[in-house]
């Protein structure tokens, strides 16, 4: 199924001057796509411009459609380190 992802200016998204254009527009498009970050280049600053303007663009048609977002779920992995030996015990006198 082909999907049409609009460009930095089809979604009104003016490209900053300090940016490299080309790689500003491909971080937009990887962005829309919902990529990761899993080549080199995707460290650049004008690519990860890109990536964060069409999150934030992303965020904003979600808005406008009234789609609620929730917070993401976070998973953690907690690891207890035990001695061999239990601690000593105080024994409470009355």
């Amino acid at each position: 199924m082909q999907y049409h992802y609009p460009t930095p200016s089809e979604a009104g998204v003016s490209i900053p001057p300090l940016v490299r254009k080309k790689l500003f527009k491909a971080g937009f498009r990887h962005g829309l796509e919902g990529g990761g970050l899993d080549q080199i280049e995707h460290v650049r600053f004008s690519f990860r411009m890109g990536l964060r303007a069409a999150k934030l663009y992303l965020r904003e048609v979600r808005h406008a459609q009234g789609i609620i977002e929730f917070p993401q779920r976070r998973k953690f992995r907690v690891t207890t380190h035990f001695d061999s030996r239990p601690p000593p015990h105080k024994q409470h006198k009355p």
